[in-house]
């Protein structure tokens, strides 16, 4: 959010690699499985990444087992913390600023995922009632993120994910609200597997439910609230995601879909669909 206009730039919730220190190939810790080919502990880098920074099996990850680095999302924490907390400086080259570097990126990526939702939020006109109340938490999250090294780890990301997620919701209630008939709820929900063929979920609470593995071939999911569910495997062929409400594109990416698949326009068709 700019100082002056106040606008958002929606960029500084993305990814950007060239800008990044590969943290996201170093801090975080996997195990051997289905989504990795290998066991990697935390602040350990991963074998593929090379001396520039770059993973060495970028193009064939999912066909080298590392499926689950390709549904990772940042939301741009990567290059905030190597670009303006550490300015510049990478890990390698100042081995004394790892640890305090590794630290802060799972914090940064948190706030940065609160700005995403915020984002969206203050894009929904039907949210306007609380348009005042998001920019006030979109402001002081964004101020959080410019914090230094030493006060980034020591944030209590809880609380502040407590103070924006009933804003998020409201945002989302009112949205929705312009759906006619039924909603159904399904917050947090297991329906993992479930038989949800050409199921009528339009303006649907879906937040935080567990929908790996389901069958929504057809399904409407026009203006349904996704925040945090789970779509893993996910069969999204023929489904219509229009106006879904705090989609990211790792959710996509860790489903299945295709051609006929319906997609918001800020949304990406991922590759191996």
């Amino acid at each position: 959010m700019s100082g002056t206009s106040g606008t958002i730039d929606p960029s500084e919730q993305r990814a950007d690699c060239g800008s990044c220190f590969a943290l996201c190939c170093v801090v975080p810790a996997f195990a051997r499985s289905a989504d990795f080919a290998v066991d990697k502990g935390a602040g350990q880098a991963c074998p593929n990444l090379g001396g520039d920074f770059r993973c060495g099996i970028h193009t064939r990850l999912r066909d080298e087992g590392f499926k689950g680095c390709t549904v990772y999302d940042c939301f741009g924490a990567g290059q905030k913390v190597s670009q303006v907390t550490f300015l510049g400086r990478d890990w390698r080259q100042d081995p004394g600023s790892a640890r305090r570097m590794f630290a802060v990126f799972p914090v940064m990526r948190d706030l940065q995922e609160l700005l995403r939702y915020l984002a969206e939020a203050l894009a929904r006109p039907a949210a306007a009632a609380v348009h005042g109340e998001l920019r006030a938490a979109f402001a002081e999250t964004e101020r959080l993120t410019l914090g230094d090294a030493d006060t980034l780890p020591g944030l209590d990301v809880d609380a502040i994910r407590g103070g924006v997620n009933p804003l998020l919701l409201r945002a989302s209630e009112l949205v929705r609200a312009a759906v006619t008939g039924r909603k159904r709820d399904h917050r947090g929900a297991d329906l993992i597997g479930a038989r949800l063929k050409g199921a009528g979920l339009r303006g649907a609470n879906l937040r935080g439910a567990l929908l790996i593995g389901a069958d929504l071939r057809g399904a409407d999911l026009r203006t349904a609230d996704v925040i945090g569910a789970d779509f893993r495997d996910a069969d999204l062929r023929g489904a219509d995601l229009t106006g879904a409400l705090f989609l990211v594109q790792s959710q996509l990416d860790a489903a299945r879909g295709d051609r006929t698949t319906v997609l918001p326009d800020t949304m990406r068709r991922p590759a191996h669909w």
